[in-house]
């Protein structure tokens, strides 16, 4: 795929068009506040497995609503002292799956909790373990049109409160050092480390790649790529205009580039100049609202697979600095 959006110096300077509800704050406060009262604590359970160098737990903590979301936490085998944490969301469609398929944090130090995604885990990958107990209106097969038309009912309420509190977990598991928590994830999973970043307690570091559903003013319809796309066939179904200007306002409140103007922690950003998914001015758009320090890595050559194992270690480099390591 060619590059298609608009060339650096642009991206760099363009403002968003994404704008921030006059309630945004008060949405985000009563949603958290709610699903916080009368929390139970999150559950580890060892987890059996054959890897003499790792610790794994099967962990179910609660997410939006009190309801049960499943992670697993790994770590490495043998460490006695409060380790670095890191909560890692995974991509659309993708779920948990199996403990070992990311080794790399612990293997570096950290103690890593790999978190589902509600309703999600059965388009590719190796499974998810977390069901989501709600229904919506009529919507376009996938996600990301689910209860699009009130911002109450929208599918990603649920799942942004479940990041906010995947981080109010680590901290609260045994062998975790609460100040040094971060959070990370590519494409739908960066999108969620911004959501974590903005609305949880005590992130520390934030490493987004790709995130997708950023300035949704400008992406929705940019490309014609799923994810989004989701939302051009429902809009190209559902043609009143008044629809469409209430879907957009929904989505107001979980754009990417308006939860950013809320987070805090330095971030370190990824942007593929060919991607189509998470288009570049998308990405950008969230960088350049951080409401804290930020730094952004480009590929100029790539799509939405971005910088892959080259980019993770400049993440460790990054994030080590950052920590102490």
């Amino acid at each position: 795929m060619p590059r298609f959006d608009l060339p650096l110096d642009q991206l760099r300077t363009r403002e968003p068009d994404a704008t921030v509800p006059a309630d945004f704050d008060a949405f985000w406060s009563a949603t958290l506040a709610a699903s916080r009262v009368g929390a139970l604590a999150p559950i580890a359970t060892p987890h059996p497995q054959p890897l003499p160098h790792v610790d794994v737990h099967d962990v179910e903590f609660p997410g939006f609503g009190g309801e049960p979301v499943r992670a697993w936490l790994v770590r490495p085998a043998g460490t006695t002292s409060p380790l670095p944490g890191i909560v890692e969301f995974v991509g659309y469609g993708r779920g948990r799956g199996l403990f070992h398929e990311r080794l790399h944090w612990p293997a570096a130090g950290f103690a890593q909790l790999i978190v589902d995604t509600r309703g999600q885990g059965s388009t590719y990958g190796t499974g998810g373990a977390t069901p989501d107990p709600h229904g919506s209106a009529p919507a376009t097969p996938g996600f990301l049109t689910r209860g699009i038309l009130d911002p109450a009912d929208y599918y990603y309420r649920r799942v942004f409160t479940d990041a906010a509190r995947a981080v109010d977990a680590l901290r609260l598991l045994p062998g975790v050092d609460g100040q040094r928590i971060a959070v990370t994830g590519n494409s739908q999973g960066g999108l969620l480390a911004i959501a974590a970043a903005a609305l949880g307690e005590g992130v520390a570091a934030c490493l987004p790649s790709a995130p997708i559903l950023c300035d949704t003013p400008r992406v929705i319809g940019l490309t014609g790529q799923d994810p989004h796309a989701e939302i051009e066939r429902y809009l190209a179904v559902h043609r009143d205009p008044a629809i469409a200007e209430t879907l957009f306002r929904t989505l107001s409140y979980f754009d990417g580039a308006n939860l950013a103007t809320r987070a805090s922690a330095p971030a370190l950003f990824s942007c593929g100049h060919c991607d189509t998914i998470a288009p570049p001015s998308g990405v950008y758009a969230a960088y350049r609202r951080w409401g804290g320090d930020a730094e952004m890595i480009d590929y100029p050559w790539n799509h939405h697979e971005g910088g892959e194992g080259l980019h993770w270690l400049r993440q460790i480099e990054w994030l080590s600095a950052r920590f102490g390591l």
